[in-house]
């Protein structure tokens, strides 16, 4: 999509997400080309609020990337103490052992929530790795 194409005026990205190149870009009109942060807005079509906001964050981090978005904290993250517990009692276990080990401790969680905490803070089942170098796939 060319600049001209976004540069009208209809609002249509209201509400929804911005890549971080049109970010960028309307950043740098302000800062480089010295356009004023109403005057990116209009051409990026988007808030002036939020070339104002990006303006921000690129002075105070270096960069306009999006923060994360909020959600909420994972239920499993409460519970790290007790799922390094059962990984050192049962090192050889597989992400589906942890599960069930889990829900007969009590630890109500969905197995792929499992799967992403292990592979989050890189304890990534060994079979799971071994399977997939016999396979031949990556990650």
């Amino acid at each position: 999509m060319t600049e001209a194409a976004v540069g009208g005026l209809g609002g249509s990205r209201q509400g929804k997400a911005v890549s971080e190149d049109l970010r960028r870009r309307a950043v740098a009109a302000v800062l480089e080309r010295g356009m004023t942060i109403r005057a990116a807005a209009r051409k990026y079509d988007v808030a002036a609020g939020s070339v104002w906001r990006w303006l921000g964050r690129f002075r105070a981090r270096g960069h306009v990337r999006a923060d994360r978005d909020g959600g909420r904290p994972s239920l499993i993250t409460a519970e790290r103490a007790r799922v390094l517990r059962v990984l050192e009692k049962h090192p050889e276990i597989g992400t589906r052992g942890l599960h069930a080990a889990l829900a007969a401790e009590g630890v109500a969680v969905s197995l792929s929530t499992v799967a992403r905490f292990l592979k989050l803070n890189g304890l990534q089942r060994r079979q799971r790795r071994a399977r997939r170098a016999r396979l031949g796939r990556n990650g």
